[in-house]
């Protein structure tokens, strides 16, 4: 369950979020740049596999959008983040549907530790400086970024859009 693999990852973090409770959920309505009073947005990206679930094809793709909006409750010491995952469609299926991305764990570590990074900004008011660990590849690019088949360039805010 890829919600598992979030939690897993945060909480090798959780000594960097100031013994506050951070909680994990997906949320596919969640909006960019639209946010509720006192919460934060991160947005990035990374190398993703999809697979169809019509005709099993997989593929994968270098930049698959990922949104965070996070908050934290000062008094109660919970901080939840809600994160969005574009999905794509497969290219060759007449009826494909929106595909869920599987991100290698060690992509979803490295988000997560961005976004703690961020969080810590944020949040607690740390002056973190500029370092940035990039996201593992594994050597996998599958040609150009078919926007026709990006959930993200459908809505106009792909990273991978021209």
């Amino acid at each position: 369950d890829m919600i598992l693999l979030w939690n897993s990852s945060l909480q090798k973090k959780a000594s960097d979020l100031h013994g506050d409770t951070w909680n994990i959920e997906t949320d596919q309505t969640i909006v960019e740049n639209s946010l509720a009073p006192n919460w934060h947005q991160y947005i990035s990206g990374s190398f993703a596999d999809f697979r169809c679930s019509l005709c099993r094809r997989t593929w994968g793709s270098s930049r698959v959008q990922v949104v965070f909006h996070f908050h934290l409750n000062t008094a109660s010491r919970q901080g939840i983040f809600t994160l969005r995952c574009y999905k794509q469609e497969c290219r060759t299926c007449n009826e494909a549907q929106w595909e869920d991305p599987n991100f290698p764990v060690e992509n979803i570590d490295v988000l997560v530790e961005r976004l703690v990074k961020k969080i810590r900004r944020k949040c607690y008011g740390e002056d973190l400086g500029q370092t940035n660990r990039s996201s593992v590849f594994g050597g996998r690019f599958n040609g150009p970024h078919e926007s026709a088949h990006c959930e993200a360039c459908r809505l106009g805010i792909c990273s991978q859009a021209n």
